[in-house]
């Protein structure tokens, strides 16, 4: 499987698997609706999500209307919501690695003061203190009667 972002096309192959002219392209890539990768001399090099993008710039333009402030706005907004889906992906995972770690520490809380708590009343002297149950019986006090 290739990566979708991997610049592979030119700009003469990207604009005919976009259905464009080159030139519009070119354009695109000054107004700064899609930026493609560039190779180190400088030419442009199109990856499959370029593309994808191209293909819905000129969607939103001549189906939708919109003109290219707009459609450039709508692709920053576009990235914006994916980076910010990306990162509650990655703070929810971080949540539940701290409530698994929090849960795994007050099982060790509650080990340890049962733990504290049985050795405390083995230390306890009954020998001092003779202890006793407590009773539940219940007694009424009544006169003699003579």
């Amino acid at each position: 499987m290739l990566d979708e972002l991997a610049p592979l096309f030119v700009i003469s192959v990207a604009a005919e698997l976009a259905g464009m002219h080159a030139q519009t392209l070119r354009s695109y890539d000054r107004e700064g609706l899609v930026s493609p990768g560039r190779t180190r001399s400088g030419g442009r090099r199109y990856s499959q999500r370029d593309i994808a993008l191209l293909r819905e710039v000129q969607r939103l333009s001549q189906d939708e209307g919109v003109n290219r402030a707009g459609i450039k706005r709508i692709i920053e907004l576009d990235a914006q919501v994916l980076a910010l889906r990306q990162r509650l992906v990655e703070l929810t995972a971080e949540l539940e690695e701290a409530r698994a770690e929090l849960q795994a520490m007050q099982q060790r809380y509650a080990r340890s003061v049962a733990e504290v708590s049985e050795a405390v009343h083995r230390s306890y002297r009954r020998d001092l203190v003779p202890w006793q149950e407590p009773s539940s019986a219940l007694v009424t006090w009544q006169p003699r009667r003579r």
